[in-house]
């Protein structure tokens, strides 16, 4: 019996846990998982680590690389993962030219949470206040209609389990 694939978008700031929910979230449903962040090029990563924030012009070819891998999955009918910011409402209508039926879990978090979180993460090449509130500033966060909202105040595991009660199966197909 073929199960029903999904491509899903896990975003949030920095620090909210992307990558950690997003890795545990494709385990749960046998899905592949990507860090969007290893798909930056060469100059975003060095920009990031000195510190300064990307813009869009930075993050549109990182972009239409995301909509890529979520239109070449879809294609194959395969689930996928991808962590990635999708700070603005044009990035994740941007990611969903790649599959128009993407589900969006979006991680949310209070400033002080997230930069508690960035402050004991090691070797990671975002770095601190000044970034956190440069994406804090840039975040459209989505609609509860856009995405499933959960606060990263919750265990990863309550997170993934309430996000996957809503997922489309074969029986349970979207409206």
């Amino acid at each position: 019996m073929k199960t029903h694939s999904h491509r899903i978008l896990v975003m949030g700031v920095s620090g909210s846990g992307k990558s950690h929910i997003g890795h545990q979230l494709a385990l749960t449903l046998g899905a592949t998982f990507i860090d969007g962040d290893d798909y930056h090029s060469p100059a975003n990563v060095a920009k990031m680590a000195s510190g300064k924030p990307l813009n869009d012009d930075d993050r549109s070819e990182w972009l239409d690389t995301l909509a890529a891998l979520f239109a070449e999955y879809q294609a194959r009918g395969e689930s996928l993962v991808i962590a990635c910011s999708g700070l603005k409402k044009r990035y994740r209508d941007r990611l969903r030219q790649g599959d128009p039926a993407l589900q969006i879990l979006y991680l949310e978090g209070s400033r002080e949470l997230l930069l508690e979180r960035l402050e004991t993460r090691a070797g990671h090449f975002f770095k601190g206040d000044t970034m956190l509130a440069s994406q804090l500033a840039d975040l459209e966060p989505p609609s509860e209609e856009e995405a499933f909202n959960a606060s990263i105040a919750l265990s990863p595991q309550a997170i993934i389990t309430q996000f996957a009660a809503t997922l489309p199966t074969p029986s349970r197909s979207p409206i």
